[in-house]
C-alpha cells in the first residue's frame, strides 16, 4: 500500500501539473529558455552536419531526418524543425495572447504571432515562457493533459538537451553594447526626462505661490505629492518605452526579457534610459536633516533631484546624490527582506 501511494502520489512526473491550481508547476528556465526561444526565431537555419548531430540527442528518434525547409542552393533545416522533434507526434495547441496587444499582432504568422502547432509540428510562434515555462495551457500542460506524464517528460528532457546542445554551438552572450541606444533614442530620452522635470518644477512653482487646487479628499501637500510623482512616473515610462522601441529583437538583454528567461523590460530601461524616482516606504525621500534630504541641497528644496528622482541610467552612471538615494531605497529592500521573513515565519509557528 505504501509503495503504490509513493508510486501513484510522490513520483515526481505525477507531479508535473498541479491538481491544486490546475497548472504545471514545472516548466523549462533559464538557459534552455533562452535558448529555446532563439531557436525558434525565423532566421535560424541549420546544415545537414549539423541537424545529424542533434538528432542524436532526440529521446526515441526513429532514425528518420525530417525534409529540409529549404532545398536550394543547399538543403537547410529551420530552428522550428528542430524543436518539432521533441514534440509528441499529433500535438495540437493554438494559442493567442491575452494582453492589450492588437489583434494583428497577436495572430500573425508572418511575425511570428501568437503560437501554432499542428500535428507534432510548431508552423509559426515563438517558445517563450508563456507557452513552455509553468504556466496554464501551454506546451507542457497539454502534453500531460494529452499524452500523460512519460510524455510530458520526455519532452522536458528532449527539448532541453537538444537546445542547449544547439546554444552551446549557436552561443549568448550579454555585453555594454546591449545597453546603449543609438542617437536619436538619447535625444527622446533626453526630452522625456526634461519634459517631466519640467512639469515637476511647475507643480512646485504652484504650491510655493498657493495656486495649487486640492484634489478631492487630499490636503495640498498630498495633492502636490500625488502630481509630481506622476509627473516623473510618465517621464521614466515614456524613456522606457522610447527605448524598448529602439532596441531591436536581436539584442540580447531583449532576448532574455522576452523569452522569460531573466529581466524585464524594467530593467532594460533602467539600464539604458533612466533609473526613474527611488522611494522610501512607498514615498520620495524624506528630508532626514532640517529642511532637505542631504547637505547639498538647499533647504525647503522640492525639486526632483533633490528628493530622489535618478535621471541618468546605469550605463550613464550615478550622480554622488543619486548613488545615495539609491542606496537608501536599495537598503529598505534588503531591511523588508530580512524582517519579512522573522515575521512571517513567527506568524506560521504561531498558527
Amino acid at each position: 500500500e505504501s509503495r503504490a501511494e509513493l508510486h501513484e502520489l510522490a513520483m515526481v512526473p505525477f507531479n508535473i501539473v498541479s491538481p491544486q491550481r490546475n497548472g504545471p508547476l514545472m516548466g523549462i528556465v533559464q538557459d534552455s529558455l533562452c535558448g529555446i526561444y532563439k531557436i525558434c526565431r525565423r532566421d535560424v537555419f541549420l546544415t545537414k552536419d549539423q541537424v545529424m548531430n542533434i538528432m542524436l540527442w532526440v529521446p526515441d528518434w526513429d532514425g528518420v531526418i525530417p525534409p529540409p525547409a529549404i532545398l536550394k542552393p543547399r538543403p537547410r533545416w529551420t530552428g522550428k524543425q528542430i524543436i518539432s522533434m521533441t514534440l509528441p507526434p499529433g500535438l495540437n495547441l493554438l494559442r493567442v495572447d491575452k494582453d492589450k496587444a492588437p489583434l494583428s499582432e497577436k495572430f500573425s504568422p508572418l511575425a511570428d504571432g501568437g503560437l501554432l502547432v499542428h500535428g507534432g509540428q510548431l508552423m509559426y510562434g515563438m517558445f517563450s515562457k508563456k507557452t513552455v515555462g509553468a504556466s496554464g495551457g501551454g506546451i507542457i500542460h497539454t502534453i500531460f493533459n494529452e499524452y500523460g506524464p512519460e510524455v510530458a517528460v520526455s519532452f522536458f528532457n528532449g527539448a532541453q538537451r537538444v537546445v542547449n546542445y544547439w546554444l552551446l554551438h549557436n552561443g549568448c552572450s550579454i555585453g555594454i553594447g546591449d545597453t546603449i541606444p543609438d542617437r536619436k533614442t538619447i535625444e527622446r530620452i533626453e526630452i522625456a526626462v526634461r519634459n517631466g522635470k519640467a512639469e515637476g518644477e511647475q507643480i512646485v512653482a504652484s504650491a510655493t505661490e498657493n495656486t495649487l487646487e486640492p484634489l478631492p479628499g487630499m490636503n495640498i501637500r498630498e495633492t502636490f505629492e500625488s502630481k509630481v510623482s506622476r509627473a516623473l512616473n510618465n517621464a521614466r515610462e515614456e524613456a522606457g518605452s522610447e527605448t524598448e522601441k529602439s532596441l531591436k529583437d536581436l539584442n540580447n538583454a531583449i532576448q532574455m526579457a522576452r523569452s522569460g528567461s531573466k529581466g524585464s523590460t524594467i530593467n532594460i530601461s533602467q539600464m539604458t534610459a533612466i533609473v526613474g524616482q527611488q522611494s522610501v516606504e512607498g514615498k520620495r525621500i524624506p528630508f532626514g536633516f532640517k529642511y532637505r534630504t542631504l547637505p547639498h541641497f538647499t533647504k525647503d528644496d522640492y525639486s526632483p533631484e533633490s528628493r530622489g528622482f535618478v535621471e541618468n541610467s546605469y550605463l550613464r552612471g550615478l550622480t554622488p546624490t543619486e548613488f545615495f538615494f539609491h542606496a537608501m531605497a536599495g537598503r529598505e529592500g534588503l531591511i523588508d527582506t530580512a524582517v519579512k521573513t522573522a515575521e512571517t515565519g513567527y506568524i506560521q509557528r504561531k498558527l
